[in-house]
């Protein structure tokens, strides 16, 4: 539990249960509550309830993911390696399964990137129905807008200053930078690159399972019954 902790350090007693779990210990919740605060482990404090945020048509959600390949967005974040030189990192996912498709590390990138990183994508995963994103150069230039609109797919810009219309993207990129950027040194940018597809991985691999349970918890019938 202790080096599960070190590892994941942004993880509270709940996931880091299941996570024993999953590797076969037959331990419940509660139990490793009583463990977690007898080893002075500090549960990550919750974050606050946000209210909704409504736009000035009077809409509350925009172009809100209705299956897999529906909506995809993506974003850039900015960090340093140990020397103080800047990389970025594009990352891409799906808005309908959280699923981080993408994430290019590179010391820069530019709009010929996006178009490499979408093709690849593309050929993988199929071409979405639409592709969000804020108004960066990246992504505003007329050689994106012109490829992105020859393969089918539609861009839908979020307006400016207002960040939370790529709500999905910025969610996953606090995570990010909270689970991995701000505990970890890069000495070089392949070691930023291999770590970072490292947890790229994982967050797929546990985070999208979360995900996947509420999502059958949400859908059952609230008139269902059990019979004994």
């Amino acid at each position: 539990m202790i080096e599960l902790s070190r590892q994941y350090g942004r993880y509270g007693y709940r996931r880091i249960a299941a996570l024993l779990r999953e590797a076969g210990w037959q331990v419940n919740d509660k139990r490793i509550e009583r463990l977690w605060r007898r080893e002075g482990l500090k549960v990550p404090q919750k974050q606050p309830k946000k209210g909704r945020l409504w736009l000035n048509d009077g809409s509350c959600v925009r172009l809100k993911p209705k299956c897999r390949n529906h909506v995809w967005s993506y974003d850039f974040v900015h960090h340093r390696t140990d020397d103080g030189r800047v990389f970025r990192t594009l990352n891409l996912i799906d808005e309908f399964t959280r699923e981080c498709l993408e994430m290019r590390v590179k010391r820069k990138l530019n709009s010929t990137d996006v178009i490499d990183a979408l093709t690849d994508l593309f050929i993988l995963r199929g071409i979405p129905a639409y592709i969000r994103s804020d108004n960066g150069p990246e992504f505003v230039a007329q050689a994106v807008r012109d490829w992105i609109k020859a393969v089918g797919a539609k861009t839908a810009y979020i307006e400016p200053g207002s960040p939370w219309e790529n709500g999905y993207c910025e969610s996953f990129n606090a995570r990010f930078r909270d689970e991995l950027l701000n505990g970890e040194v890069f000495y070089t940018l392949k070691e930023a690159q291999i770590i970072i597809e490292q947890w790229r991985q994982h967050y797929n691999t546990k985070k999208i399972s979360d995900t996947i349970t509420i999502n059958i918890i949400s859908n059952l019938a609230p008139t269902s019954t059990i019979v004994f």
